[in-house]
């Protein structure tokens, strides 16, 4: 029996507004009447908290926090009343969303595996190739990381992100990711025993289709693992290379052509 849990968050058309961190920091200051108290009793920075609030007043249809200008009384930050209606909506919301996932629970027949695909299938990006997998190393640097995931067919993904992408996305070893990749970043290249590359990501595979343009052909790779990458090159490059189905290739992409997701 697997335990599910759900992250409730608060949307202004396409945008995320935030979930239950940024509400919690709206309470606080609607307590404390201090940016620097909520802050402090939510955790969060000083700056980090007047970068969601504004984050948060830029995203909404009118502001959910004011700042008072210091006088008499002296100043401070107000929660307005669209902000107290939000909290209330929040907590609504809340109650809503746990008597929700109590009675998913009870759906025995539903499993892990089932859960992890749905949530996957949900991720909505622009990029064709979409890579699920777990990480397996994490390169620590300076300004970058290097970030390795293990797909389920065994080939192994290296993307290099910063250590704030790193951070903000909650990667850690065995953390699940989708690495997105755009075929324009993915090159062909012919195996050769003598091929020496810089590219980080080498994943051999069989051609399995070419829809060819005037210009750019679509190449569709199915890599020894199973999964299948995509791949846009010059029409001359697949007469040049003498591609067609059931060529094998090396797709090579640069780590820093790989883009990591998380559904977290």
């Amino acid at each position: 029996m697997f335990k599910l849990k759900g992250i409730l968050s608060l949307q202004a058309g396409d945008q995320t507004l935030g979930g239950a961190d940024r509400v919690a920091l709206l309470a606080k200051i609607k307590e404390t009447g201090s940016i620097t108290a909520a802050a402090r009793a939510v955790g969060m920075s000083y700056k980090g908290a007047w970068d969601a609030i504004d984050a948060m007043n830029n995203l909404a249809d009118e502001p959910l926090v004011t700042r008072a200008a210091g006088g008499k009384g002296g100043g401070g930050t107000r929660l307005t009343e669209r902000g107290q209606r939000l909290i209330e909506t929040f907590a609504a919301l809340e109650e809503v969303h746990r008597r929700f996932l109590e009675q998913f629970e009870t759906l025995a027949e539903a499993s892990a595996d089932d859960i992890k695909l749905i949530r996957s299938l949900m991720f909505r990006t622009s990029a064709r190739n979409q890579l699920s997998g777990h990480v397996v190393a994490i390169h620590k640097g300076v300004v970058n990381d290097t970030v390795e995931l293990k797909l389920p067919g065994g080939e192994h993904v290296v993307a290099t992100l910063t250590c704030e992408s790193t951070e903000n996305l909650g990667l850690k070893i065995g953390s699940e990711a989708i690495a997105l990749i755009k075929a324009s970043s993915v090159l062909l290249a012919l195996p050769d025993e003598g091929m020496r590359l810089s590219a980080r990501n080498q994943f051999p595979g069989t051609i399995v289709q070419i829809v060819e343009g005037p210009v750019n052909a679509d190449v569709r790779v199915r890599l020894t693992g199973g999964s299948v990458m995509a791949a846009v090159v010059t029409t001359e490059s697949v007469s040049q290379l003498g591609l067609k189905e059931g060529v094998p290739v090396v797709a090579v992409v640069k780590a820093s052509s790989v883009m990591l997701g998380t559904t977290r």
